[in-house]
């Protein structure tokens, strides 16, 4: 039997926490160093994984800690300096999304792995799950045809602050477009993979706070591909409760998906995935409970397999590259307020 493959995890926040019970509870995975940001959390980690060592500063986890893939759940402005760090010493990644708030920092993200010879893997959990990642495989098989428009659209309450307000700094994190949607610019170019790259996208945007009116509580885009297929990638952060929805529509057939929860981590939530072939309807049975706490242990058992064996992840580093590109492709195309070149804009 192999011997458990060793994670270390940089931040203990909502979602570290998250990741730390997944890797935790996979037999095949040890926990064996942690980032904490506070003297409260350090205890919380202390307390909850006994056997794990606790740290104040990434940065002493990633020169001290004897482990074999880093998993980065920190606020999006350190995720640059952590990955490198890291793999300069060949360390293997699981980087939470976005890779970076910069298309510079992504790029050089992905260079570093190629350089130091480490797989990486970005957080773009929706692709395992038992709801999203069946999509995918329904579009392989052909069911409804060549895909030629994906919808992906999210209701729900306002994002959480963060450790310090962080989500809601505009230094700090970025963008809110990098936030939530760019999951869904990634899963509507998955989706869409055979049509290519995509050419040109248009953006619109709004805020309720004229506080902050570069951080948009609602968003839409469409992007589009040279053979006439196109996207359209849309939430609302001025809403209630959790509720997104997937429809696409293909040259045959078309499908229809939804997920509702109180909360993004609920447990319990209600799903459906409907799909017409053209001839015949079908409520498509799944199998394992959708949500992104489920996905998010099917990310942490990938990067097993990936450290173990080598294979590649289901989201790479140019899946990640895209899909933050895509996320500031669409925040300067709000400001010029105009449709824009994909591939001009983000160089490749």
């Amino acid at each position: 039997m192999s011997a458990p493959v060793r994670f270390a995890l940089a931040g203990f926040g909502a979602w570290g926490k998250l990741h730390a019970q997944s890797i935790a509870g996979n037999s095949e995975a040890e926990l064996i160093a942690i980032t904490a940001p506070s003297a409260a959390s350090q205890a919380e980690a202390r307390l909850l994984y006994p056997q794990a060592q606790i740290f104040a500063d990434a940065r002493e986890l990633i020169a001290q800690a004897d482990f074999e893939i880093l998993d980065i759940v920190t606020p999006s402005h350190t995720h640059r300096d952590l990955a490198l760090a890291a793999m300069s010493r060949g360390k293997h990644i699981l980087l939470e999304k976005p890779m970076a708030i910069t298309l510079d920092d992504c790029k050089t993200i992905v260079a570093a792995a190629q350089e130091h010879g480490v797989q990486l893997a970005v957080g773009h959990e929706l692709r395992l799950s038992s709801q999203w990642g069946e999509i995918k495989k329904i579009i392989q098989r052909g069911t409804i045809g060549d895909p030629q428009y994906v919808l992906v659209e999210l209701s729900r309450k306002p994002y959480r602050l963060g450790a310090s307000g962080w989500r809601y700094d505009p230094h700090r994190v970025g963008s809110w477009v990098l936030e939530e949607p760019i999951h869904f610019f990634d899963l509507a170019r998955w989706y869409l993979e055979s049509s290519g790259d995509p050419v040109e996208l248009h953006a619109y945007g709004n805020s309720r706070d004229p506080q902050r009116p570069d951080l948009f509580d609602n968003f839409s885009a469409m992007f589009k591909y040279a053979n006439g297929s196109y996207a359209v990638v849309s939430q609302t952060l001025a809403a209630f409760e959790h509720h997104q929805t997937i429809k696409v529509s293909g040259t045959q057939g078309a499908l229809w998906a939804g997920w509702s929860g109180a909360l993004d981590r609920t447990l319990e939530p209600s799903y459906f995935l409907k799909v017409f072939d053209g001839e015949n309807l079908e409520n498509v049975k799944i199998e394992k409970h959708s949500g992104e706490v489920f996905e998010l242990r099917e990310e942490i058992a990938q990067c097993v397999d990936m450290v173990r064996t080598g294979k590649s992840p289901i989201a790479t580093g140019l899946d990640g590259l895209w899909s933050a590109g895509l996320c500031l492709v669409a925040e300067e195309s709000i400001r010029q307020k105009r449709p824009l070149p994909v591939g001009e804009m983000l160089g490749f």
